[in-house]
């Protein structure tokens, strides 16, 4: 075999490679050619430019990441931690959930339908990669100004690309948020999750261990779609071709992707699959170097093998297309003719492209010739580290000190509650989710607007033992708390999405996140990053809760104005009895209302402060990570103990939308009295709090469950009649409540 490729990079050691055109720094090249001993031919450029990317090695963040590692609780719980495709966790009853959540922010701007269908493509085949069934997806979206004509392009495409895509997988989506704020004009956040299940002796990994293993890829061809956003493969600089430039955003398949979920299912149960990867940024580069590394070291691959929408591809375009609905098998070879079987079965496409060796070298070969030869782990493992400079911003002392004392407070209630319900952010998003199918498959037991989503185990596969077991998932973050104090915005991020589960009756297990910040090369975004990070991480282990995995986006900005640092935290919990969950809100007239936790004068940052006087400064609600936690043991146990007839946090707009959104619920009133100052006790945003609804008979029963772990517990009234009434401050009948949470987002868009 010819090595004429390798060997003419050895003896020109100084022709001209563009790394620079795709996006490495000439001190990284210079690394790559230390590590071969030679400059690298033009595919291994494209590998190392992708793997080394800030998107695929984190790094500018790996130093800050590694806190989730040291400071990580002991969870018994925990199967498989960060490292991964994504977390496993032990849910009981022998079956474990896996979940992840993950960015795609930029192609969502660019081209918003298939942006966002594809990130949901994607995190769903990180979850089949980890031998899961996919049974849920859920999203979490940040938008600019609600009315901006900006935001009337991107917004309804990003919610038409998640919601076929979703709902051609048959995958219910069960929760996430819709926020808008200018800040977000121009750089959109589609963050998506998904969560699956499986026996948790049926784990798969990405490894690619066993000289000889074959290496299939399945699934659908490659084309040129998802190229242009990382390189410039069309100048002629690359093996002296010119192309016309690739489309920069991934064209989805979901139809192709339900075909692959039960062909890996069906794969995973003959049990002739060794190792597996999906394939999502850097495509083939990712695959290969990743597998390798994590095997045996080594591997050959054709790329005259790899199926092709179009024939006229370069080996570097192959190596760094995203193209989607594609799968990397290692299958021993005694098994490629079932595993060949079970593709054709599904109609998926499924090619031998190589096998492993233990060389500890990936070597690739196109038209007989040679044109990689690198150690794999290089790639996959040792970029570059960063320890990027950091600095507090020259303006965060005067935007604290710019606290809302000096807001004028109103003295009509009524009409500040009607102005904050009816605002785009706590506004009804009825119009976003009634275009996801919530229900599919019929084993959500919750879904928007509920606090969390929760979802049934049992009937989720098929012959599988019955189990009454259930999981709770639910997604926070806000960019206004994390701007005034990123450490503390992080952990009311992680407390909010804790407390969501909660209120559910399930107890949180394990966290996922997705870290947006702006770029990473300015010093006071990289500050903004690693407080999040060390706040996120210090809450995790005072919570017990490990971070299994997650996702980290930077350069979200516009021109040199970056966004607010925005950590989106998903929580994973797990209910004992769905049966026992508790549904948000007021289900029933007669019922005691009561409010668990203290209220303090916390402002900033908050609904009130943002849509009244367009006001950000001061400092966000503390984070009393030990209050939260013992207000989630009540809340866990008072529904085990069947004490709950409804319950509902406080976060965004305080005590006020949480009565007013109870109410909504199922359409009943309530009458109460405040204890507190009525503007503090309505608007304030302090955390660890949560609005409960009890039987009278039980109530003593429930109080003293809370005396017993030290949560305050005031009573404020009773549910019934169809207003909600704050004796002495306001009456709202339920008709005008709905009317107006219920208008704003069908006025915007439609």
């Amino acid at each position: 075999m010819s090595t004429d490729s390798v060997k003419r990079a050895q003896s020109t050691p100084d022709e001209p490679m563009p790394f620079a055109e795709l996006g490495m720094k000439q001190d990284e090249y210079d690394r790559v050619k230390e590590i071969l001993g030679r400059r690298p031919t033009g595919s291994e450029l494209a590998i190392y430019s992708v793997m080394w990317s800030e998107h695929c090695s984190y790094k500018s963040s790996k130093v800050h990441l590694r806190q989730f590692a040291t400071k990580a609780p002991k969870s018994e719980a925990l199967l498989v931690g960060m490292g991964e495709n994504a977390g496993v966790v032990d849910i009981g009853d022998g079956w474990a959930a896996t979940f992840k959540i993950e960015s795609h922010n930029h192609p969502s701007y660019v081209e918003p339908h298939q942006g966002a269908a594809t990130g949901v493509g994607g995190i769903v085949r990180d979850i089949m990669s980890m031998g899961a069934r996919p049974i849920a997806v859920m999203d979490a979206l940040r938008f600019g100004a609600a009315d901006a004509p900006d935001t009337r392009r991107v917004l309804p495409g990003v919610v038409e690309g998640i919601s076929h895509y979703g709902n051609c997988l048959g995958l219910p989506n069960i929760g996430g948020e819709v926020v808008f704020d200018p800040c977000y004009i121009g750089n959109p956040l589609v963050n998506a999750l998904c969560v699956g299940l499986l026996r948790k002796d049926q784990i798969k990994l990405a490894t690619a261990p066993g000289p000889g293993n074959k290496v299939v890829l399945f699934g659908a061809s490659t084309g040129p779609d998802g190229i242009g956003g990382a390189s410039v493969l069309a100048s002629a600089t690359f093996e002296d071709e010119s192309h016309a430039k690739r489309p920069a955003v991934q064209v989805g398949d979901p139809f192709m992707e339900k075909l692959l979920i039960e062909c890996c299912l069906e794969l995973y149960a003959a049990d002739v699959v060794v190792g597996i990867q999906d394939l999502g940024a850097a495509g083939v580069s990712c695959a290969t170097t990743e597998l390798a590394a994590k095997g045996t070291g080594g591997m050959a691959v054709d790329l005259n093998l790899v199926p092709l929408r179009d024939p006229s591809l370069r080996p570097e375009e192959i190596l760094m297309s995203e193209s989607q609905e594609r799968m990397m098998a290692v299958v021993r070879p005694e098994d490629i003719p079932a595993f060949m079987a079970i593709c054709e079965k599904w109609d998926v496409p499924a090619t031998v492209i190589g096998e492993v060796t233990d060389t500890g070298r990936l070597v690739m070969t196109w038209d007989g010739e040679v044109i990689v030869d690198i150690p794999p782990g290089t790639a996959a493992d040792e970029g570059p580290v960063y320890e990027r400079p950091y600095q507090e911003p020259a303006g965060q002392a005067a935007l604290n000190a710019d606290t809302p004392d000096r807001l004028e407070r109103p003295a009509d209630l009524r009409a500040t509650l009607l102005r904050l319900l009816g605002s785009p952010n706590l506004a009804d998003k009825e119009w976003v989710t009634s275009q996801y199918d919530r229900y599919v498959r019929s084993n959500t037991v919750l879904a928007q607007p509920a606090d969390a989503g929760v979802l049934r185990v049992s009937e989720v596969m098929a012959g599988a033992e019955p189990t009454t077991r259930g999981i709770a998932l639910a997604t926070d973050g806000n960019g206004r708390y994390a701007k005034l104090d990123p450490y503390a915005g992080a952990q009311l991020a992680l407390a909010e999405a804790y407390r969501n589960v909660a209120v559910t009756g399930a107890k949180p297990l394990a966290v996922t996140n997705c870290l947006n910040f702006g770029s990473p090369e300015d010093p006071e975004v990289m500050w903004q990053f690693a407080e999040a990070v060390r706040g996120l991480a210090d809450a995790c282990r005072t919570l017990g809760v490990p971070v299994t995995g997650g996702n980290v986006s930077f350069y979200n900005q516009t021109g040199s104005a970056a966004i607010h640092p925005t950590p989106v935290v998903g929580v994973l919990g797990v209910i004992d009895d769905v049966a026992r969950r508790v549904p948000s809100g007021f289900t029933g007239e007669g019922l005691r209302v009561a409010l668990l936790g203290e209220t303090r004068e916390e402002f900033g940052g908050s609904e009130w402060a943002h849509v009244v006087h367009g006001h950000l400064g001061g400092l966000p609600p503390q984070a009393d990570l030990e209050a939260e936690q013992a207000l989630a043991t009540v809340l866990v146990e008072a529904a085990r103990g069947g004490l709950l007839e409804g319950s509902h946090d406080l976060s965004d707009g305080g005590l006020a939308i949480a009565l007013a959104e109870a109410c909504l619920a199922r359409g009943v009133g309530a009458t109460v009295t405040l204890n507190d100052d009525p503007f503090t006790g309505l608007f304030s945003e302090s955390a660890a709090r949560a609005l409960v609804a009890v039987r009278p008979e039980v109530f003593e029963e429930f109080a003293a469950l809370c005396a017993e772990h030290e949560v305050p517990c005031y009573g404020l009234g009773v549910t019934g009649g169809d207003a909600l009434v704050v004796e002495g401050v306001l009456e709202v009948p339920v008709s005008e409540l709905r009317e107006t949470h219920t208008g704003t987002l069908p006025a915007l868009f439609g």
